[in-house]
């Protein structure tokens, strides 16, 4: 019964400090401000264990992780302070109050983050003042003080759970960041539509354009940054001759391009999902730089975003004629919020976490001497060029195939193009595939290749080969530093036609 009491202080203080933080715009759930400084303290194999695991549900197991370290803890101090000292308690409420307000005051938000902990560590306590004086004292050992408890326990938590989904309900509500509300100017000239060449359209295989709700998205922000563009301002500064400060409007008046370009994840396993192909526009980031007057000895650009999140990538990158873009848009739309709106940068050729940031307020002209971004002391790579890769989407792995079937996945090798696909079955030699038609050498390129199955065990492997001549390595290597490498393959199971 105490351990119970402990967890319903628990979520009281959680479901009131909800509440609290729905009321202020920059104010958050402590679990949310306790778990960015877990993703800051987190050693680097750490971070790259739980995205090969959950992939982008990676924060949704980290929140869960953190609730049932609090539950466990608030069992404790529940049963210390109601069957032994009440200081006990008061103590653990303390600690609760004190890891929250010491995570959100070291965020962008200042110290009046503090209160959604101090008023929910109040809360918690007063739930522990109510049951306090000892279960035993208040007759709850016998069947009818028993029938009291419970009732109150499950009031406790019904009030509790209300607070929460309440506050959840109202953050969207009182201060609204709606992009629907939100148009794209006009293009000058707009791309063309897709052609049909570039996507074979077969079940199983990654469409050439990924949605914009399927894109997959890694990031280390626990809840999403609700920016309103009314009072958005984007700062560039450094080694700049004109510091300029734009706002959206600013933005969204200049002109604007649109590219098709492929992102990826350095944390993409061989074979994996971290990859989606995207019609972007915005503001070519090399004109706003020739603006604020690049010095000559700069020699990288690092971005910021609203949670102080930096990338850095050399200045080269974004003024040797590629799209890297201070993007606004997404597929036709405004970017959504969980993809950076209402800017973020896209840089082609470039693992994302050094160049994609999202929800961006920064751009700043320096040395690579003088600054490391935050991924470089937690063990990455300094620079991040994307390595040429390919996947087979389908069949998928441990798949019973029979008769004719096609073989068919991706490929991408940004900046310089895929120039050929070609598939092993078993042991055997390899075999070109059919490539869809290319649309430039920013994107990923589609792959097909029939093949007759057999009964029995099949793998399967392939390989890419890009513009340059260079041919994907067999050599496997994880993520970390700078990007996986190796085949991918899939095992199947051939059955009789």
């Amino acid at each position: 019964m105490a351990a119970a009491v402990g967890v319903l202080a628990a979520t009281a203080a959680i479901g009131v400090a909800e509440l609290v933080a729905a009321f202020g715009r920059n104010l958050r759930n402590p679990l949310f401000d306790v778990g960015d400084r877990v993703i800051d303290a987190a050693p680097s194999w750490l971070k790259d264990f739980a995205i090969s695991v959950f992939g982008t549900n990676d924060k949704i197991a980290l929140l869960a992780g953190i609730s049932i370290l609090l539950a466990v803890f608030a069992a404790t101090i529940g049963v210390l302070a109601l069957r032994r000292r009440f200081a006990y308690g008061i103590g653990g409420i303390a600690v609760f109050g004190l890891i929250g307000a010491a995570s959100a005051v070291a965020g962008p938000e200042g110290p009046i983050a503090i209160l959604p902990s101090v008023l929910g560590s109040l809360a918690g306590l007063g739930v522990l003042a109510w049951f306090d004086g000892g279960l035993t004292s208040r007759g709850f050992e016998e069947d009818a003080g028993r029938r009291v408890f419970l009732t109150q326990i499950g009031l406790g938590f019904a009030g509790a759970m209300t607070a929460g989904i309440g506050g959840r309900f109202l953050s969207g509500r009182l201060f609204p960041v709606n992009t629907d509300g939100t148009s794209l100017p006009a293009v000058a000239n707009p791309l063309p539509e897709l052609p049909e060449s570039v996507d074979f359209g077969i079940d199983g295989l990654a469409p050439f354009q990924t949605p914009n709700t399927d894109f997959y998205r890694i990031d280390t922000a626990l809840s999403v940054p609700r920016i309103d563009p009314s009072t958005y301002q984007l700062r560039i500064h450094g080694m700049v001759e004109n510091e300029l400060t734009l706002s959206y409007e600013d933005l969204v008046r200049r002109p604007q391009i649109e590219s098709d370009i492929t992102l990826t994840c350095v944390s993409n396993e061989v074979g994996g999902r971290l990859v989606g192909n995207a019609r972007w526009q915005g503001m070519p980031l090399d004109t706003l730089l020739a603006e604020a007057g690049e010095d000559p000895s700069a020699d990288q650009v690092v971005e910021r975003c609203v949670d102080d999140y930096t990338g850095g990538f050399p200045v080269e990158v974004a003024t040797d004629g590629r799209d890297a873009l201070v993007a606004i848009g997404m597929n036709g739309e405004p970017l959504p919020l969980e993809h950076g709106f209402p800017v973020r940068l896209v840089v082609p050729g470039l693992y994302g976490y050094v160049s994609a940031t999202k929800w961006l307020t920064e751009i700043e002209l320096t040395t690579f001497d003088a600054f490391d971004q935050y991924w470089v002391p937690r063990g990455w790579a300094e620079r991040a060029p994307i390595k040429i890769s390919s996947r087979i989407d389908t069949p998928g792995a441990f798949a019973n195939v029979s008769g004719d079937v096609v073989i068919a996945g991706v490929a991408w090798a940004q900046t310089r193009g895929i120039e050929s696909v070609e598939v092993r079955i078993d042991d055997g030699s390899w075999q070109e595939a059919e490539l869809a038609a290319p649309l430039n050498d920013t994107t990923w390129r589609q792959w097909k290749l029939p093949w007759t199955a057999t009964p029995g065990r099949h793998t399967i492997t392939c390989r890419a080969t890009d513009a340059t001549g260079e041919t994907q390595t067999e050599q496997r290597s994880r993520p970390m530093p700078d990007g996986s490498t190796g085949w991918h393959s899939v095992v199947v199971m051939g059955e009789a036609a």
